[in-house]
């Protein structure tokens, strides 16, 4: 079997200049996510003859942990993240990904109780979860425990529990370390094709040739290819098994990972264009979709999905309208507010159509329309039952968002106000990351003091928890700025490029907080002024670490470190 390099899919420029244009480095790290152990990525097991219950590959050994240890894997992985949290496709949506979160954290935690997390990376991976801008359909795994989810997956899945079930597929790699054993199998040239591919991934964010680059990944991808194929059947038998116990214990049905083997088979059949990656090269076969089906009937469970609740048909139809930002599609997608068939669809259906146009016209800046959709979705999900109660309650809180939203974008603060805070009568707080932000976005629009001031409590709450939201930190380095906090607003900057992998520009921000506080005067927060201190030496420190890990025989660059 000969290794080939994935297919890559073209992307069309991002807003404010929707066009069809791409960045040489965003062609890159497509290259190199559709080479990670992705779903699918690897060949399909054959369900024949195979028992049902789960086999585990042997554990790791003394070479497994010699050639590729945890401390490593978290240094590649983090060297992996700081390029992508750079890259324009990165995309930071907080209602896609509050949604994700909600169907990731419950398989987090599902691992954690049945064994599969244990004290030796409990601490160390972070097991998070991200979005891509790309139309392909594709999910992958990275080393240190990150999963990227392609915008052009969760527009594929029709259920929670499909998208869960490649979820917890790839968080079955992640907890079995199967990149790690990958490596241990081959350390000498599998060590140098890991190093080869992170060294395309960084000269990828310079190149202005998207051929020198992407020759140097596809040389990573070749080095790596013999070593990974003596793994692939019996990784991916174990990821789908292990991925089913998971959704089990999670709460979704395991039905959805037949279904999504089904929707996937059948979709690239009927759309071979590319928009598949992993399955072009390594198909999905009927063996891999029967022993799925298998596993779930010896369980005792049903075999076909549940009926997709209409909080997740609002994401997905998110999912379509931010994966391609280009005006053409957003002209298609605005049209579905105005089909002629609309009266006889069902209730959810006529919200989602209405929900899409209005955020396709908000997107196109055609705010009359957008809020006229938006106002309609509401109205319409208040006369009956589109969903159970929960699944409601979730959805309406994501049409008031989107209402809120187009209210700011407009410029029309006081609008967005009633929207977001109607009264007391409304229901509960909205403790969601988006309506956090939604409320920041408020506050500076605003420019009130009592306004600024909850905001600013409220993200410092917020980001004591959750250092790496650079989202948040950016919105606090704004609110601080405005109420006249300058020393909390540089560090708020630094922080926002520290979680985003720019330690130079987090360097930059922090010593211009030291030079501040020397300068001293009326007002100078002194605690402030220790905390930039003491976060200046650690990001100092680590930007040492990288440097002495660039300079270590067989690095990229030659010792340089990424800035």
């Amino acid at each position: 079997m000969t290794s080939r390099p994935p297919p890559t899919v073209p992307l069309p420029a991002l807003p404010p200049a929707p066009g069809p244009g791409m960045a040489p480095r965003q062609r890159l790290w497509c290259v190199l996510l559709a080479g990670a152990l992705g779903w699918g990525a690897v060949a399909p097991a054959a369900a024949q003859g195979q028992p049902t219950s789960e086999v585990r590959l042997p554990a790791l050994g003394e070479s497994a942990s010699d050639d590729f240890n945890l401390g490593q894997e978290k240094r590649i992985g983090e060297q992996i993240m700081r390029e992508i949290r750079r890259d324009p496709d990165y995309i930071d949506d907080p209602q896609l990904l509050d949604y994700l979160q909600a169907l990731w954290r419950p398989l987090v935690q599902a691992a954690r109780a049945r064994g599969d997390i244990g004290a030796d990376t409990e601490h160390i991976f972070p097991y998070e979860a991200f979005l891509v801008r790309d139309r392909s359909v594709n999910a992958f795994a990275l080393p240190g425990g990150y999963v990227g989810v392609h915008l052009g997956l969760m527009a594929l899945t029709a259920t929670p529990d499909e998208l869960a079930s490649v979820l917890a597929h790839e968080l079955s790699h992640i907890t079995r370390r199967h990149i790690a054993r990958s490596i241990a199998a081959n350390s000498r040239s599998s060590s140098l094709g890991l190093a080869a591919m992170l060294l395309g991934l960084l000269v990828a964010s310079r190149a202005s040739s998207t051929d020198v680059a992407q020759a140097a990944i596809v040389g990573g991808q070749a080095a790596m290819a013999q070593a990974q194929l003596n793994f692939s059947r019996d990784m991916e038998r174990e990821a789908d098994r292990s991925g089913l116990a998971l959704m089990g214990l999670a709460g979704f049905a395991p039905a959805g990972m037949a279904g999504m083997f089904d929707k996937l088979d059948q979709s690239s059949r009927l759309n071979d264009s590319g928009g598949f990656p992993y399955l072009r090269s390594h198909p999905l076969t009927v063996d891999r979709i029967g022993e799925a089906r298998q596993i779930v009937q010896a369980a005792g469970g049903a075999t076909r999905p549940r009926p997709a609740p209409l909080m997740h048909l609002l994401m997905q139809a998110r999912a379509r309208v931010l994966m391609d930002p280009t005006a053409q599609a957003w002209r298609r997608l605005q049209d579905l507010d105005q089909r002629g068939e609309m009266a006889s669809l069902s209730l959810a259906d006529r919200i989602v159509g209405l929900y899409t146009g209005a955020l396709a016209s908000g997107r196109l800046r055609e705010f009359g329309r957008a809020e006229r959709d938006a106002g309609a979705a509401l109205a319409l999900l208040g006369t009956g039952s589109a969903t159970p109660e929960a699944a409601e309650d979730q959805a309406r809180l994501a049409l008031v968002h989107l209402s809120a939203q187009l209210a700011l974008a407009r410029g029309d603060a006081a609008l967005a106000r009633r929207v977001l805070d109607p009264g007391p009568s409304d229901g509960g707080q909205d403790a969601s990351r988006a309506g956090l932000l939604l409320r920041a976005e408020l506050a500076l629009a605003d420019g009130s003091a009592p306004a600024l001031r909850r905001s600013g409590e409220a993200l410092q709450t917020w980001v004591a928890e959750r250092r790496e939201d650079a989202s948040a930190w950016q919105l606090l380095a704004q609110t601080t700025e405005r109420q006249g906090l300058k020393l909390r607003s540089l560090r708020a900057e630094a922080e926002s490029q520290a979680a985003l992998g720019n330690l130079p520009g987090a360097i930059d921000r922090l010593r211009a907080g030291q030079q501040l506080a020397r300068r001293g005067g009326a007002g100078t927060d002194f605690i402030e002024a220790s905390v930039i201190d003491a976060r200046l030496r650690d990001l100092l420190a680590q930007r040492r670490a990288l440097l002495a890990e660039q300079r270590k025989p067989g690095s990229a660059q030659r010792g340089e470190a990424p800035e």
